[in-house]
């Protein structure tokens, strides 16, 4: 994926933590509520008297309801919002089994021809055009069109190299595994360092040898179909670590969108 596609993952991913926080922060604070009710109702009741018989009690007040979905928690999504795929990320808890070759393949195409990829692909062709990235792409629709192939043949890259091709040769799990809890900060150290460790088909931890091998050769790759002037060393070395970064922010919001959905949007699968 290239540096604008990733870009407004990063943004998403930004967008996330502070919701995120706030989610964490009003459970704190409902469960300390919660604990000061009971403490006052234990106290009242040393100096009650005796309860009445069960024809002149009342009935109990019924219990507010609360905005959040116990059955949506730790669990992801299919879709973010219905739109943005979200196929490789694992509930808490969940136990599935290793994924065969084939699937490996699917979930790299899934991410890579979904129709919501045309759409962003799309999008950030036109605002890479806006800023002028690529001078030797000029404007006009001819413009537009280089910018839109280099943008999806980026996506497309990264996705079999690093979804299907490296976890193929090294029988590792490219799939996300939501922690779900401890702290904030311990989630989001969790989430990011996913770059660099991840699962083996067997379920044991390793060297994300995919995410590092993987987006390193799709940035090698893309200097072949782009201009003399942006094939340098530098830029290479500039898309590989822009996008080891910005997969880690990624990580983030996907840990991170359980919570998001369960407070606000309620969205089932």
């Amino acid at each position: 994926m290239n540096f604008y596609f990733l870009s407004s993952r990063m943004a998403a991913a930004i967008v996330c933590l502070p919701l995120a926080l706030g989610i964490a922060q009003a459970q704190d604070t409902s469960a300390t509520v919660q604990t000061a009710a009971l403490t006052a109702d234990a106290i009242g009741a040393n100096h009650l008297p005796d309860a009445p018989d069960s024809a002149q009690q009342q009935a109990p007040a019924p219990t507010a309801q609360t905005t959040t979905d116990t059955s949506l928690e730790g669990k992801q999504t299919k879709r973010i919002l219905g739109i943005v795929p979200n196929f490789r990320s694992v509930s808490v808890n969940a136990k599935l089994k290793p994924m065969s070759v084939k699937e490996k393949f699917i979930g790299a195409t899934e991410d890579s021809f979904d129709y919501s990829s045309f759409i962003f692909v799309g999008l950030l062709a036109g605002e890479a055009q806006a800023e002028d990235s690529y001078p030797a792409f000029h404007q006009g629709a001819a413009g537009y069109a280089r910018y839109y192939w280099h943008t999806f043949a980026d996506q497309t890259d990264e996705n079999y190299m690093v979804e299907f091709i490296l976890p193929t040769a090294f029988h590792q799990d490219p799939r996300y595994y939501t922690l779900g809890s401890g702290g904030f900060f311990k989630r989001v150290v969790y989430s990011f360092s996913r770059v660099a460790i991840t699962r083996q088909d067997d379920g044991k931890e390793m060297f994300n040898f995919s995410e590092a091998i993987g987006a390193g050769a799709a940035a090698g790759i893309s200097s072949l179909y782009y201009p003399g002037v942006y094939r340098d060393w530098t830029k290479v070395g500039q898309r590989w670590g822009t996008s080891v970064a910005l997969d880690g922010a990624t990580f983030v919001f996907k840990e991170f969108w359980p919570d998001i959905n369960n407070k606000f949007f309620h969205q089932k699968d």
